[in-house]
């Protein structure tokens, strides 16, 4: 039987708090002492056990402590009692055979196939409202929305997100190696779709560095780019416009097709219920891979800062082709453009330490992006940076929305595997982001419903000539901190965008390539920031600090596609290798509890003698089962293989024994030896006939031994022996067991048996008894007597069977 002692008088500790509180604030009201007769009505029951003594109630009666020094003592109290609390079990001791045998399980009926089909076809009026509701969540939001509460936040926050989304839209496209204006429709359609079928209140929605740059790096794969050389009469400029031009058109579509692609996935997915998907890109995978983005994104950005002509490339080596063109044209520099760009960069960082450091104290961020844009776009203009300097400019903005068009379908086999990855690391920053405004305002986002809006906002999108986007990380942040409360934020920031479209786009003609350069390159600073974990996750945990570098490494110099997909592969190495190397641990008990914990660790943990509690932190299946059974015979100190091999090798040896001396037993003979013919005396001597044999009795001995010892003390004496009966395998960690580990835990089982040692199993879940049970794990041999409810319940029922096999002993 279990049992521990206990006491419960003071359940209602709580009460008599209470009771203590409401005293002293009558004594605080009515301005008299309370008596100390109602002081000793409650002692009493504060005093048996408790740290809270006679004398803190009455300084809580008498003193003249407030209110507040009650409730901190109270609480104090509160502490010390949950410490001195002690519970009372008292029941038998349970395998699984027994408590299997007490439960009864609910009857339930299995559904075929057919039925389960039926029953998700079937439709009513409360299923199809709650679709709908899932399917367009501003059904569900919009009709609520409190405008007094929640309009002037959402609107000053819109316009600053449209303030932020306007040069991030222009300069973003370069990097998706498209002309700006597409920027600016893909900062318009994808932000207004979300509004009606996104679950996020606070993330902005539009284009994104690193999503841009993988677009880019397949347009320019798909799409080469040549450098031309053109002489400059009007004949071959024109011509080489020409060619420029219809680059461009095609490395569009390109990137069109890329966000159809890339947005019928993620419907697919989000459909199918795949939302689970991101969980495969862990968080130091996705910040080494951002971080190699954001050195390509810096690399590529270089020549438009310094304002030379170079190839843009894609593809493994893609960094250091880039950085080894930039730098052998470095004494072509357009001074012009770097002193611009410089500046630029200069009033950004300046623009967006004051947000930092007087964040609390502005209304809104000072829109730092647009005063630049607008500033440099004044400058060229005015100073006629093209024809003077040389310096490059974003050039035509049509003016309005163009027409709908399809995507070209026939790009998609040879840009598929790209789609794929964008779709799946375009959600992934997405949902995190999300995630985190949801923790941190007390709402729950829809993953698969995340994937369907963003699917939507990219499929759809892609018909008005916009390129794949993703959350941004910046924008989000500015658009939460600025009081925005909902999806009218963003739709806003849209709207603004619109107007730039369809009314003053033309005005951003003049603007220099060098300042969008400029603005990429700053808003590159949060994730250059993430260098710092190497250091964090060299302290935290070496694997992680892995996934980080292979990411890192193998985006920067593969690609970010391929990369990628190999710092998704190394992380599910980690995954495997985890599963192979596992802690092993030895358990024991600390003293008159029912806990255990590792003997290595802790002073006061104690083993059972003769018993070997053993912990392996993960699943057993194919990939573990032999390093299991390792570690198991390493830590208990038993090796039943060893012990039966030493067994088998004595018992040779004692059968040689018993060879040899029957053998000489038959060679001895009886020689009668006279002393003398004539004399009558004789005497009779045993000599032994074989001269290899010791004389003086040795032998005489040795076969007196043989012969008098029966078989049974020979094999206690001879025979290896353990001082170890019994062996216990905590369960606890193990989540599934495939058909490898069953036979293994079998073989294990049937192992120890042999030497002796009994094993069991302890704290086994049901879904692995189950599992245990279909790969027929249970026969004669291994029954459910074997599994305990806990650890505490094997050693209990282990030590009596010891006991009893002992008293059995003594009586025979």
């Amino acid at each position: 039987m279990l049992s521990v002692k206990t006491e419960s008088e003071f359940a209602s500790s709580a009460y008599l708090y209470w009771q203590i509180i409401i005293l002293v604030v009558n004594r605080h009201l009515e301005g008299h002492r309370t008596s100390h007769k109602m002081l000793l009505s409650l002692t009493p029951q504060l005093r048996s056990g408790q740290c809270f003594a006679v004398e803190t109630v009455e300084h809580f009666f008498l003193g003249s402590c407030s209110v507040r020094s009650a409730m901190e003592d109270a609480q104090e109290s509160g502490e010390c009692l949950v410490q001195n609390q002690k519970y009372c079990v008292e029941r038998p001791i349970y395998n699984q055979e027994i408590l299997q045998g007490q439960l009864h399980k609910r009857e339930r009926t299995p559904q075929s196939l057919r039925q389960k089909i039926e029953h998700s076809c079937r439709c009513s009026s409360k299923k199809a409202k709650s679709h709908l509701y899932s399917f367009l969540p501003i059904l569900k939001w919009l009709p609520r929305y409190p405008v007094k509460e929640y309009l002037l936040g959402d609107i000053i926050s819109g316009i600053s997100t449209g303030v932020m989304q306007l040069p991030q839209g222009l300069a973003y496209a370069l990097l998706a190696a498209v002309p700006p204006v597409f920027g600016l429709y893909s900062s318009f359609y994808p932000v207004f779709l979300y509004t009606f079928f996104g679950t996020s209140k606070h993330i902005s929605i539009g284009t994104f560095a690193v999503i841009s740059m993988m677009v880019g790096g397949v347009a320019v794969r798909q799409v080469p780019d040549e450098v031309i050389s053109v002489g400059y009469n009007s004949t071959n400029a024109t011509d080489a416009s020409d060619y420029y031009s219809l680059r461009d058109d095609k490395r569009v579509q390109v990137a069109v097709t890329l966000a159809f692609l890339s947005g019928i996935i993620q419907l697919c997915l989000g459909f199918l219920r795949f939302g689970f998907v991101a969980i495969y890109l862990t968080e130091p995978l996705v910040r080494g891979f951002t971080t190699a983005a954001a050195v390509h994104v810096f690399t590529s950005q270089l020549k438009y800062l310094l304002g030379v002509k170079t190839s843009r490339y894609s593809g493994p080596l893609s960094v250091v082709y880039s950085l080894v063109a930039v730098f052998s044209k470095i004494t072509t520099t357009n001074i012009a453009a770097l002193i611009v760009g410089l500046t630029c960069i200069a009033l950004l960082l300046i623009g967006k330490e004051i947000n930092l450091r007087f964040k609390k104290k502005l209304p809104v961020p000072i829109p730092m992006e647009i005063i630049v844009v607008i500033i440099g776009t004044g400058v060229s203009a005015g100073m006629n940076l093209t024809e003077s300097y040389g310096v490059d400019v974003v050039g035509k903005i049509p003016q309005g929305l163009s027409a709908p068009a399809v995507p070209e379908i026939q790009l998609i086999p040879a840009i598929f595997i790209d789609a794929v990855a964008i779709a799946i690391v375009g959600f992934s920053m997405a949902v995190s982001m999300a995630k985190i405004f949801a923790l941190k305002h007390g709402y729950t986002i829809d993953g698969n419903q995340e994937l369907i809006a963003l699917g939507i906002c990219n499929s759809v999108g892609s018909f008005f000539q916009s390129f794949p986007i993703t959350c941004s990380m910046s924008r989000s942040l500015v658009q939460e901190s600025t009081g925005g409360k909902t999806q009218i934020a963003g739709a806003l920031s849209s709207i603004m965008v619109l107007l730039v479209i369809v009314a003053i786009g033309y005005l951003f003609e003049p603007l220099p390539q060098t300042v969008l350069a400029a603005i990429v390159m700053v808003n590159l600073k949060g994730m250059f920031k993430q260098f710092a974990d190497v250091a964090h996750f060299w302290r935290t945990s070496k694997i992680e600090l892995a996934i980080w570098v292979v990411a890192f490494v193998a985006s920067l110099f593969l690609g970010l596609d391929y990369g990628l997909l190999t710092a998704v592969a190394f992380a599910m190495i980690t995954v495997i290798y985890r599963t192979q190397r596992p802690q092993y641990r030895i358990l024991g008990q600390i003293p008159d509890t029912d806990i255990y914990c590792d003997v290595e660790e802790y002073e006061e943990v104690k083993e059972y003698p003769g018993i070997k509690i053993f912990q392996a932190n993960t699943s057993l299946y194919f990939a573990n089962s032999e390093s299991y059974t390792s570690a198991l015979k390493k830590k208990t100190g038993v090796d039943p293989c060893a012990i039966l091999a030493a067994r088998r090798k004595a018992q040779k040896k004692h059968a040689r024994e018993i060879k040899k001396a029957n053998k000489v037993k038959k060679k001895a003979v009886l020689k009668l030896v006279n002393s003398s013919t004539n004399d009558v005396e004789a005497s009779v001597k045993h000599e032994i006939a074989n001269d290899g044999l010791p004389a003086n009795g040795k032998f005489a001995f040795v076969d007196a031994g043989v012969q008098d010892g029966s078989p049974d003390e020979l094999e206690h004496f001879v025979e290896p022996k353990t001082n170890v009966h019994s062996l216990i395998l905590d369960f606890a960690p193990v989540n599934f067991v495939d058909s490898v580990g069953a036979k293994t835990l079998k073989s294990v089982i049937k192992e120890y048996n042999e030497v002796g040692v009994c094993v069991c199993i302890a704290s086994c879940s049901g879904p692995v008894m189950n599992e245990l049970t279909r790969l027929n794990f249970f026969d004669n041999t291994v029954t459910r007597e074997l599994l305990f409810h806990s650890i505490h319940d094997a050693v209990l029922a282990c030590q009596g069977k010891d006991r009893s096999a002992s008293q059995t002993a003594l009586d025979h």
